[in-house]
């Protein structure tokens, strides 16, 4: 089965060259981390939290996270833990065979790997119609493509976002990157306080990063509940963390924190956008 992109054209262009332009942009913009990083070949981060939203609003604060991931040597597998927006498929979805394609091109799934989170979960089911719409995994692959080739990708969609589950989807990602012997790395996807004043939202998430810095999702999970937060990938970044504690991960550190209205200069009703690293 070869997924078809869901959101080119809306969230990202669709042209290949122009694409390719785009994620420049947000690597060179003034929110972004500056310019295009070296490869390197360090290997110590075992997570990232990045934005989701459209390239033209999040993507700069997102291309810190992708930043550090190639600096730090890109791995040969990604676990992509991504919200399930449209509702679709099961509590926690995973597709475990076939491709995504982008308008970079088409990357594989490591389907072994899946096999064995799925093996690993009390939770976790094979459902490929969770993803056939969902945008919040998709946005991520072509900033990786455009650096390489040579990576698969295993997407995992939760609708059930409760700490009970992500911290089985946690574990059976760790558990099975390490019985796998995978050179891998989590990366959550989430936005954070949607269509609320600046300052109101720049509140709300300097509460929830400040948690998650301290790798402390029960805690993230005690500020969202206090603040009645918006924040739509809750789920996956604790599951990030729980995955990236149990793989090596010593320290969070934020990259970068920016809202919508710093792109449109409209601070009335913004959405909160980070990228955080975990490595060892």
């Amino acid at each position: 089965m070869k997924r078809r992109p869901a959101v080119a054209g809306a969230f990202y262009e669709r042209d290949p060259a122009a694409l390719r332009r785009r994620i420049e942009w947000c690597f060179n913009h003034e929110l972004g981390p500056g310019g295009l990083p070296a490869r390197g070949s360090a290997r110590k981060i075992k997570g990232v939290i990045a934005p989701h939203a459209g390239y033209m609003y999040s993507g700069p604060v997102a291309a810190h996270a992708y930043h550090e991931l190639v600096s730090d040597g890109i791995p040969e597998t990604f676990v992509i833990i991504c919200p399930n927006h449209t509702g679709m498929g099961s509590g926690v979805s995973l597709m475990q065979r076939g491709a995504w394609e982008t308008p970079l091109g088409v990357v594989d799934i490591d389907s072994e790997l899946a096999e064995v989170i799925v093996r690993e979960s009390g939770i976790i089911d094979i459902d490929g119609t969770a993803h056939l719409g969902e945008h919040s995994c998709e946005v991520h692959v072509p900033f990786i493509q455009y650096f390489t080739d040579r990576f698969r990708i295993v997407p995992i969609t939760m609708w059930m976002q409760d700490q009970e589950t992500a911290t089985d989807v946690g574990h059976a990602v760790a558990a099975a990157i390490e019985r796998t012997e995978r050179d891998a790395v989590v990366i959550a996807s989430t936005d954070f306080t949607h269509y609320s004043p600046a300052d109101v939202a720049g509140s709300i998430d300097s509460r929830i990063i400040e948690r998650i810095t301290e790798m402390d999702d029960t805690g993230m999970y005690g500020v969202i509940t206090e603040l009645n937060a918006t924040m739509c990938g809750y789920g996956p970044v604790a599951a990030s963390i729980t995955a990236s504690r149990m793989l090596g991960a010593s320290e969070c550190r934020l990259l970068k924190y920016a809202t919508s209205g710093d792109i449109t200069g409209d601070q009335s009703s913004v959405v909160g956008y980070a990228s955080l690293v975990l490595r060892g």
